[in-house]
């Protein structure tokens, strides 16, 4: 593969992992809103919107990871003799389970079998945090 389309690649596979976090930021605040209050117009109006945005940022994580798998097989020679990447994989594989369970708890809300208070999706929101800070510092700094 020639450096221009690497260079390509690895800047939309940026590009989609930062909308990707921007909607995964932001679906578990509007569960901690959900949580906080049921009352039927904002319930309405709360399961339309995790519903939207949930739909809404699947793709970009698709893309994200596709696109990731591509830079992979373009030198996995040297990715998967890294112990960095072998972290970094651990880190998407967690937030692809974390994305997933997200839209468990939007089916969950939509159908009004929430059993979880404002504490734990405050809670559950730092995940992704965590995650974010780990993928950028291992790809960035390499420690292993």
């Amino acid at each position: 593969m020639s450096a221009s389309l690497f260079a390509w690649i690895k800047a939309f596979h940026i590009i989609f992992m930062v909308c990707w976090f921007a909607g995964i930021f932001y679906l578990p605040r509007l569960f901690v809103n959900h949580a906080m209050d049921q009352s039927e117009p904002l319930n309405s109006r709360l399961c339309l919107m995790e519903r939207k945005l949930y739909r809404f940022i699947t793709p970009f994580a698709i893309l994200t990871v596709l696109l990731g798998l591509w830079l992979l097989a373009a030198n996995s020679a040297y990715y998967l003799s890294s112990g960095w990447m072998h972290a970094k994989l651990a880190l998407v594989a967690l937030l692809a389970v974390y994305h997933v369970v997200c839209g468990r708890i939007v089916r969950q809300f939509a159908t009004g079998d929430n059993s979880r208070s404002h504490v734990f999706y405050r809670w559950f929101n730092e995940l992704a945090v965590i995650v974010l800070f780990g993928s950028v510092i291992l790809v960035v700094v390499r420690p292993f």
